[in-house]
């Protein structure tokens, strides 16, 4: 999704951190609603998942999925899902894509996703 006026702007990657990416229009707006309810933990999230997708140094907040949600398809690839426990009710899922060091936010919101349900 391309910037528009007014929208914020996000410093690039450096070094060896992941560029973080919305893999769709839901997925921005969840996100926006995360910045409004929980603006902290949404940065603590963002700036774990640029550094390292991949931490597990708080394993109750931060892990990969299980089972069949373990992987996600993104541009006909298979990736590793990854999610960020933000709140108590708040999630990001995300693909990890290393060949373009790029962690695709696939949702964020503040509830469970539905298929978790």
């Amino acid at each position: 999704m391309s910037p528009k006026r007014g929208d914020r702007a996000a410093p690039p990657p450096v070094n060896t951190e992941y560029d973080i990416r919305f893999a769709s229009s839901s997925a921005a707006d969840g996100w926006e609603e995360l910045a409004r309810q929980a603006s902290t933990n949404l940065r603590r999230a963002y700036e774990t998942i640029r550094a390292n997708p991949r931490t597990v140094t708080a394993p109750e907040r931060h892990h990969r999925l299980k089972g069949s949600l373990a992987n996600g398809a993104w541009k006909g690839q298979t990736h590793e899902r990854w999610q960020y426990e933000v709140t108590t009710g708040g999630r990001i899922w995300y693909l990890i894509d290393d060949e373009r060091r790029t962690a695709w936010i696939t949702y964020a919101g503040t509830g469970h996703p539905k298929v978790t349900d």
